[in-house]
């Protein structure tokens, strides 16, 4: 087993990002929230532990706290926000809360050398209404800000520390600098987290779970579905059937690019099956976007048990589940984090599962799970297809659901990305400078709403569409693309005039977050 960072979750919408940063320095990390139980927390392979930040005060009669067994441990310890004031009130120092509350870029001064931090300024991220008003004994104030006097204290003898800032959010650039000091040079991790022994842990995991079992593999097309059979295939051989569902609900072309994919790779153990009418029948009528998650998700289920009953005794489902699809369902179990939404592989599956899941990407961020498609030897253009989510284009086509709407949004959609393609820009790209050009998910989505316009010299009233690019390496965080003004007009233009009940175009400009990069 490699190396271990523990990440105590305190409730923060960032500790995902504290993994990835963590992941970044090739080094494995686990998120478990502060109330696991605590024989669990620690095993031989932890190096260190990293404390998240989290909503509430330290004096709130709930406050969460870190558990004696880490503190009684040995290892070095990161306090990150709440974390930091976590480990001032539970080690005898003091929180108050401050005068003015700090949110957003601060500049800090380094005052005592340290292993942790650069030397002299830096801007960094706050967020936070409480501060240090005295530290524990034997700590020392290693930084502070303008509003912060201590913004950052470490007991260097025992390598333990606390940060007032986010290292890491993009905002703080030497954030990642940062994490990276502490795992490697304080906790002594070797950075042995590859795709190789990801490879070799995924497919020792995976004989384990299942034995001699048989085993479903739902495609989609996509790179998390792709590697998760690849890595069930790796561990299981002719133990692996592969089911495509045609949902009804997918990009054009899609079903034949799949089985264009897929058949010389699986042969007569991958089933197609065209369940359009079954999905579109469920979901007529229905807007809520939690409820077409939901639905999807059952049906999706309920197609897999009966391509199932046609092959033989089968126990076990395989899903290409990643990080983010659980992180905003709310399925690591973080007692204070809010759930954004229920991805239909976690928080939409029927409460009557027939089948016990196998998720080998479940912990792996979108970047990681491309790193493993390309050790496993699966071809570039599967791997680096634009990303589409589970219920397909029923959480793009916002409102009721329809054929013609979804044919709609399907041309739309094409348009865009053959534009993009044409461009240079389906794919993320950095030039020599590290500037980023391209996109990393790019798509349209239908609206439920009509605008008048001006078409032939006579009124209109038809629907809008709207596109959305974003530029992300995590899919946690996400930017929005910066597309040339021409490419946006002529793919505008082109909707417009091809597209019979379309008189409106517009461009997402929001970052993730506030927004979440899909729309529903």
């Amino acid at each position: 087993m490699p190396d271990k960072i523990l990440i105590l979750d305190f409730g923060s919408q960032y500790t995902q990002l504290i993994a990835r940063r963590v992941r970044e320095a090739q080094v494995y990390c686990e998120i478990k929230p502060w109330n696991a139980a605590e024989i669990d927390l620690l095993d031989p392979n932890t190096r260190g532990v990293i404390l998240s930040g989290g909503p509430l005060s330290v004096y709130a009669p709930d406050a969460p706290k870190i558990p004696a067994t880490i503190l009684q441990s040995n290892l070095p310890i990161l306090g990150i926000c709440y974390g930091m004031q976590a480990l001032t009130v539970q080690l005898g120092g003091k929180v108050t809360p401050a005068q003015e509350h700090e949110y957003g870029l601060a500049t800090i001064q380094v005052l005592v050398p340290n292993p942790l931090l650069p030397e002299g300024e830096m801007t960094v991220w706050m967020s936070h209404g409480d501060r240090i008003k005295r530290q524990p004994p034997g700590w020392q104030v290693l930084a502070r800000s303008a509003n912060s006097p201590i913004a950052a204290i470490g007991n260097l003898e025992q390598r333990r520390f606390g940060l007032q800032f986010h290292p890491e959010v993009r905002h703080t650039p030497q954030g990642a600098q940062i994490l990276r000091r502490f795992v490697i040079d304080i906790c002594g991790c070797k950075g042995d987290w590859t795709p190789a022994s990801i490879i070799e842990q995924s497919v020792a995991s995976i004989r384990k779970q299942v034995g001699q079992g048989l085993v479903l593999s739902a495609v989609s097309g996509g790179v998390d579905s792709s590697v998760a059979t690849a890595l069930a295939q790796r561990a299981l051989g002719d133990q692996v059937y592969s089911v495509f569902i045609d949902t009804g609900l997918l990009r054009k072309g899609e079903r034949q690019q799949v089985e264009t994919a897929f058949r010389p790779l699986l042969g007569e153990r991958l089933m197609v099956v065209d369940a359009s009418e079954r999905f579109l029948s469920a979901l007529q009528g229905v807007t809520d976007p939690e409820t077409k998650r939901k639905i999807i998700g059952e049906t999706f289920i309920r197609e897999f048990e009966a391509a199932a009953q046609q092959i033989g005794p089968i126990e076990y489902l395989v899903q290409g589940t990643i990080y983010p699809d659980v992180v905003e369902s709310q399925g690591l179990g973080a007692s204070q984090a809010q759930r954004i939404k229920s991805h239909h592989n976690v928080g939409g599956l029927p409460a009557d599962l027939h089948f016990k899941l196998v998720e080998p990407l479940r912990l792996l961020f979108k970047d990681e799970v491309r790193a493993v498609g390309e050790a496993l030897g699966l071809p570039h253009s599967l791997i680096w297809r634009q990303p589409f989510p589970g219920p397909g284009l029923a959480v793009r086509c916002l409102g009721e659901i329809t054929r013609e709407r979804l044919e709609t949004l399907r041309e739309a959609d094409a348009i865009f990305t053959e534009e993009l393609e044409h461009s240079g820009l389906l794919q993320l790209q950095e030039d020599a400078s590290g500037g980023v050009h391209g996109t990393s998910q790019a798509f349209a989505v239908l609206l439920p709403i009509k605008t008048v316009g001006v078409m032939g010299d006579q009124r209109s009233y038809q629907e809008v569409v709207a596109l959305r690019a974003v530029t992300t390496t995590d899919f946690m965080t996400a930017d929005w693309a910066r597309l040339p003004l021409e490419l946006l007009a002529r793919v505008s233009n082109r909707i417009i005039n091809e597209i019979p009940c379309i008189n409106r175009v517009v461009y997402d400009i929001t970052s993730k977050p506030p927004a979440t990069i899909e729309w529903e």
